[in-house]
């Protein structure tokens, strides 16, 4: 009998030293370097860029210095409430924000702009781009509009190598080349099937191959 996979994988924290900035370096020093009061923030890149990971390494940032940070993305239910102690707001996924949604970061945008409350948002389009109403879209392109550039192969799997190593897992080249030659060069979606294989290793108390990581796999599509 097999024991029953407990989510023990351990998460990287997500801050900047845990990002690797690639050629995203002038991106993290300017979120590293925000203060109140500053202009609106809004990272634009792919999927797999790293936007998520800087707004919550900004939001970490704030929180360590005694701020109350407002986080919103398109799963969260309107209404959006209003607070006046937030010392940080973040719009995440703009792109996939409906109509009440829109409303409900229009309202968080006026409310920041009058109390000087910075704003950090991201989506993977530039703001011109958005599928937003032409107020919030105007607003989000307002400040400093940064576009990240998702990592090279080598710097993808430096990141991989180092995030194993972290896990006192061993990650062969073998493994490393199928994880990046039959996967799509997301580090987030990499990241979480490191998460996965981990576990699946310790549950089967079977070394990480190539072999294991397909036995996985199989039995996920099942």
């Amino acid at each position: 009998m097999k024991q029953i996979a407990l989510p023990i994988g351990v998460e990287s924290t997500r801050t900047f030293d845990t990002f690797v900035a690639g050629m995203n370096a002038a991106a993290v020093e300017h979120l590293r370097t925000l203060a109140v009061p500053a202009a609106p923030v809004y990272l634009w890149g792919p999927a797999g860029s790293g936007k998520t990971h800087l707004l919550q390494a900004l939001a970490e940032r704030f929180a360590q210095q005694g701020g109350h940070v407002g986080w919103f993305g398109p799963a969260d239910a309107t209404p959006w409430p209003h607070d006046d102690t937030r010392s940080l707001i973040v719009l995440d996924d703009c792109e996939r924000f409906d109509e009440a949604r829109q409303q409900a970061a229009f309202g968080l945008f006026v409310e920041a702009t009058t109390l000087g409350i910075p704003v950090a948002a991201a989506g993977r389009l530039p703001p011109v781009d958005l599928p937003l109403r032409d107020d919030l879209r105007t607003r989000l392109g307002w400040g400093h509009v940064l576009a990240l550039q998702p990592l090279s192969e080598a710097e993808t799997r430096a990141t991989l190598r180092r995030d194993a190593d972290r896990r006192g897992l061993f990650l062969s080249d073998e493994v490393m080349d199928y994880l990046l030659t039959r996967f799509e060069r997301d580090l987030k979606h990499l990241m979480a099937l490191l998460d996965r294989l981990d576990q699946y290793a310790l549950v089967n108390k079977r070394a990480i191959t190539v072999p294991l990581l397909k036995q996985m796999l199989a039995e996920t599509a099942e």
